[in-house]
């Protein structure tokens, strides 16, 4: 490791440690040369897919991007900022754990719907109409319909006895 203060190549590993948020490894280093004392941090490096869009371009992975897309079929909704980042980082494991070196939007947009269908079923309805394109209300309302609980699983559902009635008083 170079000194950064007089870029002698000889230091020395005075301490080391986990960082608090446990990502990372702080090393304070002491130069052989000047004595002067810096800390460097050792991260893994984590090499995201390439995005193949449907013109056949390629694009960075982008979390910030991701997150925007999230956040506008969230928008007005009431799932909480947690939520949201929780579902950023599922999708980013699932494109690691996917290990090829690119992947297409339809993919990526897969992973995506499948979040905002467990987050919000309005969230998820507003990015489907968008992602699939619907020319027709025909597959609008069959997608609406696939969210829908089914009527006999409504009916298991309503309570069995009968609400009782509340005296006005007098």
């Amino acid at each position: 490791m170079k000194c950064p203060f007089c870029n002698h190549v000889d230091t020395q590993v005075v301490d080391s440690r986990t960082s608090d948020d446990g990502d990372a490894i702080r090393r304070r280093r002491q130069c052989g040369s000047c004595s002067k004392r810096f800390t460097t941090y050792e991260r893994a490096e984590l090499f995201f897919p390439a995005i193949v869009k449907k013109d056949g371009s390629r694009v960075e992975f982008s979390r910030e991007k991701l997150r925007g897309s999230l956040m506008l079929a969230l928008r007005k909704r009431p799932v909480p900022a947690e939520a949201i980042d929780n579902a950023v980082a599922s999708i980013e494991e699932k494109l690691l754990i996917n290990a090829t070196r690119e992947v297409d939007t339809k993919f990526l947009g897969e992973l995506v719907m499948q979040q905002l269908k467990q987050l919000d079923p309005v969230a998820y309805i507003r990015f489907a109409s968008v992602y699939k394109s619907f020319d027709d209300l025909q597959r609008f309302s069959e997608e609406i319909a696939k969210l829908l609980i089914k009527p006999a699983e409504q009916a298991e559902l309503k309570p069995t006895s009968k609400p009782r009635a509340v005296k006005k008083a007098s």
